[in-house]
């Protein structure tokens, strides 16, 4: 066999998202997820991202690197309700031989002032995820209307999100650092991220987002946020 090379990040992405609970289950389903990654020496060249300001999204490749060597040959996607399993490469689970990934993201800015950052819209990937590649989205090879996309039929249900008076309260405290907090937390949570199997509406549930501690409860049809806790005593229980 011939020998493999050994792939290098090329840096590693920042995003709201501290926890895989909570996370869009596939990118730009929430756009004001934002995300930046600044390149790491030697990639953060001016010329290395010369003429990527005139796409307006792109494919990033990435390493699942909370799952390594964690593979399984079958998984259950929350699509099948959790029990119905599909094999690894029929899914984008996390979980394979290889942990690489595939995201695409809208590119929202190029910054080659002091190195190189990007800016991006509707991520999908972890706090601290290894990118490994960038490459333009191509519109008029990669966008096939007539595809058939198997048991991912469409796109998710939506749930209506609703905030309680606490919650609402202190949302407005954490804005000034967040404008876009509230949209973003409507697009994570109309998405459902909870389990499969979970049925149960008495159940509070809780994801870190940025440096906060949302807590929610969900019913078959809507979510209500019950509290935005920020990293002080606000959040002792």
């Amino acid at each position: 066999m011939p020998e493999m090379a050994f792939f290098s990040p090329i840096g590693f992405l920042a995003t709201p998202f501290g926890d895989r609970f909570g996370i869009p289950r596939q990118p730009l389903l929430a756009p004001h997820a934002r995300g930046q990654l600044r390149l790491l020496p030697p990639y953060d060249r001016e010329e290395a991202v010369r003429g990527l300001d005139a796409f307006s999204h792109v494919w990033l490749t990435f390493i699942f690197h909370r799952s390594v060597g964690q593979w399984h040959p079958t998984v259950r996607p929350p699509r099948l309700g959790g029990n119905a399993r599909v094999g690894v490469f029929a899914s984008r689970s996390p979980f394979r031989p290889n942990p690489l990934g595939l995201s695409l993201v809208e590119l929202l800015a190029v910054d080659s002032s002091d190195g190189v950052l990007l800016t991006f819209g509707g991520v999908d990937l972890l706090d601290g995820t290894p990118v490994l590649d960038i490459k333009p989205y191509l519109p008029f090879i990669e966008s096939q209307p007539l595809a058939s996309g198997g048991f991912v039929d469409g796109p998710p249900r939506q749930l209506s999100v609703e905030f309680s008076v606490q919650a609402a309260g202190q949302l407005r405290k954490h804005e000034q650092r967040w404008p876009d907090l509230a949209a973003l937390l409507r697009e994570v949570l109309a998405q459902d991220p909870r389990p499969a199997y979970a049925d149960d509406p008495l159940r509070q549930y809780g994801f870190r987002l940025y440096d906060l501690e949302i807590r929610w409860r969900c019913s078959a049809t809507r979510a209500v946020v019950e509290a935005v806790l920020g990293p002080s005593a606000e959040g002792a229980c």
